[in-house]
């Protein structure tokens, strides 16, 4: 048996329709700092991350902009599944979660789930970015 390669995730994608809208939920709302914003014709290179994951950067992927190639069909089929918010999803871990939904609902972000414990052993809760994308927030009850 070989021994597996040391891996490190460096970039999580959520599909996105408008940069600009989803820059201010991700940054504002949630307090995400941006790490990359370049631009090249219509394509745009977005990244933002936490202070305590710095190796890792969440990437705001215009669908159609030029990034992933795909036909007109494709991007009508990503388009659709994506305005369900059946695309991508995010969870992040966070110290209190009830403050932290206070904060993000405050911003007017689209509520999915109040903070509820989880028979699995975590109290969450869940939003809607922009483009329908579930944002969710987590504490282990065993922690909190």
């Amino acid at each position: 048996m070989t021994t597996a390669p040391a891996l490190t995730l460096a970039n999580a994608f959520v599909y996105i329709t408008d940069p600009d809208a989803s820059l201010a939920f991700y940054r504002d709302a949630l307090g995400l700092s941006v790490r990359t914003d370049i631009t090249n014709g219509d394509f745009r290179w977005l990244t933002l991350g936490t202070p305590t994951q710095p190796e890792l950067e969440i990437t705001l992927s215009t669908i159609g902009s030029g990034g992933l190639p795909m036909t007109a069909a494709d991007q009508a089929a990503m388009l659709d599944l994506l305005a369900k918010g059946l695309v991508s999803a995010l969870i992040f871990d966070c110290d209190d979660v009830d403050a932290l939904f206070e904060a993000v609902r405050g911003s007017g972000a689209e509520v999915l789930q109040e903070p509820t414990d989880q028979f699995y052993g975590v109290r969450d809760c869940a939003f809607r970015d922009p483009d329908g994308n579930m944002v969710r927030f987590k504490t282990d009850l065993a922690r909190g």
